[in-house]
């Protein structure tokens, strides 16, 4: 694993959740835009459209918030039949790259100091 991983990993929001209700119907609620509406408002989305699907499997949407700094970010919807009902597992990435953690410099960084020409 790389440096990189690492970061994306530590950028995601993880969720698994157990639902009782069928996997079709769960699609349904993911992937139909009046159904989506209801809990994810169409503000909420930087695209309308998903931007991609797996139909019964999978779909991804990207969302932009609606307050500075605007940032972007792609949420992944998986579902996966278990007993008796669903299995939903919500991936939140953040995707903006002015988003990225910068390391602090203290005072005290022991860098050489830089002198300015004339």
């Amino acid at each position: 694993m790389n440096e990189i991983e690492t970061d994306e990993q530590a950028r995601a929001l993880v969720l698994e959740y157990q639902l009782d209700a069928l996997p079709e119907k769960v699609w349904r609620a993911l992937s139909i835009p009046a159904f989506r509406e209801r809990w994810l408002p169409e503000q909420a989305l930087a695209e309308a459209e998903a931007l991609s699907a797996v139909p019964g499997e999978e779909v991804r949407y990207r969302l932009r918030e609606d307050s500075p700094p605007f940032l972007e970010s792609v949420v992944i919807f998986q579902i996966r039949p278990n007993a008796g009902g669903t299995e939903l597992r919500i991936v939140h990435r953040l995707v903006d790259a002015g988003a990225k953690a910068r390391p602090a410099s203290a005072a005290n960084s022991n860098r050489p100091a830089l002198m300015r020409a004339a």
